[in-house]
């Protein structure tokens, strides 16, 4: 029986070589900037190009297919989701299309799409004028401002009174975010559903608890969120209808949620697993990996079933600083041996920079915990992250100007719509 073939665009060595496991042909295209040559050894083929070039990706994948055809296009990166579907639909194969990865990608499309439907509606306004934007926010009471595309909580503000629009107004013009919207401030739980499709059928993995400090940024993660059984209904008949109406396939996705007074509210969804270790999480609690379920659909209409049962709780917490040089990092191997802890990661060491906490490429690293329940699982993991010590002290020099939104998507050599590209 041949191997399946598989087109894998972008993400790290660690879950390209998941699909190598499975026995499948891998041909992996991956942006020069991001190479490691760890990922050779699983790469039947290496294409080092950048996917977010629409034309020179589609041609070149079209010549490669039309020679050995590819059983599937995956990807397991918000970068690259667009592309894949665009790349599936033009190669004819099965998953999902260019129309629902631009859905779960664009945010104005999404919500505009619920809102039409009458999925959780929330109010919103696409590049409204300073005097349109503060007439929102006082018939809001609120709003958030954030870039049309992108995750990470990148570009997002929060506008809580009518005294902060003018501060807001000019930060976003400083930030240079050109393409952007704002949406009524939604206040409640924060959450994010995983969930695994196939045929059209949703499962729901998991339901992840999150912590911001009341800020935009998430510094902490749990699986279970504890909810009780009422909101938990609410929370999956929101996210199946939400699936439903971008006409997910299959595939994993990661839907964020607020859990309102009026009810559950989708604030955005992906179509890929969830970031930030999600899916670290939920393998320690439910002994299953949604990387390697989604790279089993190139072999099984229905690779994830049934979901096995919960096995206690699990919690991340990230490492945060206050901006500036690192000139020390210690507590790194008390963590290390915690109750409950199974790891630590340290981004960041002596003479690196840590800058405010912008969006989630700030932060400085994690720590992950097991507990016999949620509340366990947060408390270890937050005691172990506690006794690392992030020193840092001003930076010598002129202070360095703000970044702009092209600046921040610079450093990690992406853009946000890579389809512009192609009409500019």
């Amino acid at each position: 029986m041949t191997s399946p073939r598989v087109l894998v665009l972008g993400g790290k060595a660690g879950i390209v070589r998941k699909a190598a496991a499975l026995g499948y042909e891998v041909v992996h295209v991956q942006k020069p900037s991001a190479f490691d040559p760890a990922v050779v050894e699983h790469c039947a083929q290496l294409l080092l190009v950048d996917y977010q070039d629409v034309p020179t990706t589609t041609a070149l994948v079209r010549a490669l297919h039309e020679r050995s055809p590819f059983t599937r296009v995956f990807t397991q990166t918000e970068a690259a989701q667009v592309v894949a579907g665009h790349l599936t639909e033009t190669l004819g194969l099965p998953g999902n299309g260019a129309r629902t990865t631009r859905l779960l990608h664009d945010k104005p499309a999404l919500r505009a799409l619920l809102n039409e439907h009458g999925i959780g509606p929330v109010p919103m306004l696409v590049r409204p004028g300073l005097e349109e934007f503060r007439d929102f926010v006082k018939a809001h009471d609120g709003a958030v401002l954030k870039p049309t595309m992108g995750s990470g909580s990148l570009g997002v503000r929060m506008v809580t009174a009518l005294d902060q629009v003018d501060e807001a107004w000019a930060w976003r013009e400083e930030f240079a975010m050109e393409s952007f919207m704002a949406e009524q401030l939604l206040t409640g739980e924060e959450l994010s559903v995983e969930t695994f499709s196939a045929g059209g059928r949703h499962l729901v993995v998991a339901v992840t608890g999150k912590e911001t400090g009341g800020g935009v940024v998430e510094i902490g993660h749990v699986v279970p969120a504890p909810l009780s059984a009422e909101d938990l209904t609410a929370v999956h008949e929101l996210v199946t209808a939400t699936l439903d109406a971008v006409g997910l396939v299959d595939g994993p996705a990661h839907t964020e949620v607020i859990l309102t007074a009026d009810g559950p509210r989708v604030i955005e969804s992906h179509s890929r697993r969830g970031g930030d270790r999600i899916n670290d999480l939920i393998r320690l609690v439910h002994d299953v990996d949604l990387e390697e379920s989604t790279y089993r659909l190139a072999e099984s209409d229905d690779p994830l079933p049934v979901l096995p049962p919960a096995e206690g709780a699990a919690a991340i917490r990230f490492l945060v600083a206050q901006p500036g040089v690192v000139t020390s990092v210690t507590g790194t191997d008390d963590a290390d041996g915690a109750p409950g802890v199974t790891d630590v990661h340290v981004q960041v060491e002596a003479g690196d920079t840590v800058h405010p906490l912008r969006w989630s490429e700030d932060r400085c690293g994690y720590v992950v915990a097991r507990g016999r329940d949620s509340a366990q699982a947060v408390r270890l993991a937050a005691e172990a992250a506690a006794r690392i010590v992030i020193t840092t002290e001003p930076p010598h020099g002129s202070p360095v100007p703000g970044a702009t939104l092209e600046d921040l998507l610079h450093e990690v050599d992406e853009v946000l719509d890579p389809f512009a590209r192609t009409t500019a």
